[in-house]
């Protein structure tokens, strides 16, 4: 996961901040797309993403 926001930051020019609720709108999306017996592979992807805010991923 801490590659993928690195590359949110690189490629997009975001924040800290910008790229971890990218992520978390992501996941968001996914849940409500994917049917039922695809959740599991979506919450292991993002099972190492920050929950709540930049603290969770930059320490």
């Amino acid at each position: 996961m801490n590659e993928l926001i690195k590359q949110l930051k690189e490629k997009a020019g975001l924040t800290d901040e910008q790229a971890i609720k990218t992520v978390q709108v992501m996941r968001q999306f996914l849940d409500g797309k994917v049917p039922a017996m695809f959740r599991g592979v979506v919450d292991k992807f993002f099972a190492d993403a920050p929950k709540n805010n930049a603290d969770d991923i930059l320490g």
